[in-house]
């Protein structure tokens, strides 16, 4: 099977080594999802049906806990967050505390500055440990208090409060709690990994 070509535009696009904002978010046009890490494009590429389905799961709990309580916002993969360094790391669901936003009365159709208060990994098979790690230690560099590693095959979550190891290993039998960067959000891990039923 051939390549399928790529716009003239598309090639000078991707051949930029100074990533302007207006550029890096043009790219999104061409299908692919991309994260900025130290001056490279990496195609994050798509994810299973069970990468997915988890990441739903959880955003729907979020999102219904946090938009009532006027806690902040909770942002999906396709949010790329702005980094110290000019990188851009999008963590599968974001969340971002009502505190930091501070008289917006709206949210910017750019990049937000910072890792957000929460970020959520959910592993995919084409996941690497070095990756996962210098994502983690970028998010608590710029701002992120709690991040939360989702191992959707293995059935388990890694609950880091700083980068240096995890503070918590998470089975079905536990319940995946906000703590203070959320406070009163609790949500069974078997909830997120249960066989389909119907």
């Amino acid at each position: 099977m051939s390549a399928i070509p790529q716009s003239t535009e598309t090639m000078e696009v991707l051949e930029e080594k100074v990533w302007t904002d207006e550029a890096f978010m043009a790219l999104s046009k061409d299908g692919h999802r991309y994260e900025l890490v130290n001056g490279e494009l990496v195609d994050m590429g798509n994810s299973g049906a069970l990468h997915g389905y988890v990441c739903s799961l959880l955003l729907a709990a979020l999102m219904g806990f946090v938009l009532p309580n006027k806690l902040g916002v909770i942002l999906d993969s396709s949010t790329a967050f702005k980094m110290k360094n000019g990188n851009k790391r999008s963590p599968d669901i974001s969340f971002f505390a009502k505190e930091r936003l501070q008289g917006m009365t709206e949210l910017p159709s750019g990049f937000l500055d910072g890792a957000p208060d929460l970020a959520v990994e959910v592993l995919s098979p084409s996941n690497t440990v070095e990756e996962i790690d210098g994502k983690i230690v970028e998010y608590f560099e710029n701002g992120t208090r709690l991040v939360w590693v989702i191992n959707p095959n293995q059935h388990y979550i890694l609950v880091y409060r700083s980068a240096q190891e995890p503070d918590r290993l998470l089975k079905s039998v536990d319940s995946l709690e906000g703590e203070e960067v959320i406070p009163g959000f609790s949500f069974p891990v078997a909830n997120l990994f249960q066989p389909l039923s119907f």
